[in-house]
């Protein structure tokens, strides 16, 4: 068993107005990320930013985010 995993985002910033953020989906392997991208590339939405694609690798049983936040 595998102690990291690939979480795949769709992020798209704005100059003005709301970013865009979608959390695609978790994969076993980097190839699996990459595959899925392959697969929505062309979806509606997508296909307009295809340089949105983003897969981070991750460990597992560990935090994130070890900071508080603020609003700005």
């Amino acid at each position: 068993m595998t102690d990291k995993v690939w979480v795949l985002w769709f992020e798209q910033e704005r100059e003005e107005g709301e970013d865009t953020e979608l959390l695609i989906g978790v994969y076993r392997t980097e190839e699996t990320a990459n595959a899925a991208i392959s697969r929505l590339k062309d979806q509606p939405g997508f296909r307009d930013y295809p340089q949105g694609f983003h897969a981070y690798e991750t460990p597992l049983d560990k935090d994130s985010w070890e900071e508080g936040f603020a609003r700005v």
